[in-house]
């Protein structure tokens, strides 16, 4: 079963383009990471970054966690952001059609 991720980053709105710009960078080096199934950002209208992942195991998440692309990252965001990202681990709960009630 895989392991699906929803993680928040809130910009401070002086740095929001440097935020924004730092995510965007980390994206195809995720992409490579071993499990990886899905690493998709998307902007909310009030500037808020969010990005929807998809691992194929808990392993890979915990690597992914420790992962010189999320490290590299952090040290980027330091300062920037108004929280720290809140990122919240989901268990699918299947419905109706299979290929649309899942990810």
């Amino acid at each position: 079963m895989s392991i699906v991720v929803v993680a928040t980053i809130s910009p401070q709105a002086e740095h929001a383009a440097e935020v924004r710009e730092a995510v965007l960078a980390a994206v195809p080096q995720v992409h490579q990471e071993p499990g990886c199934a899905r690493y998709a950002l998307h902007e909310a209208q009030d500037g808020r970054l969010v990005m929807v992942e998809q691992w194929q195991s808990p392993q890979a998440l915990a690597a992914h966690g420790k992962a010189e692309a999320i490290t590299e990252l952090g040290r980027r965001l330091e300062g920037k952001l108004t929280a720290a990202p809140e990122v919240v681990v989901l268990t699918a709960v299947p419905a109706g059609d299979p290929g649309k009630g899942a990810l």
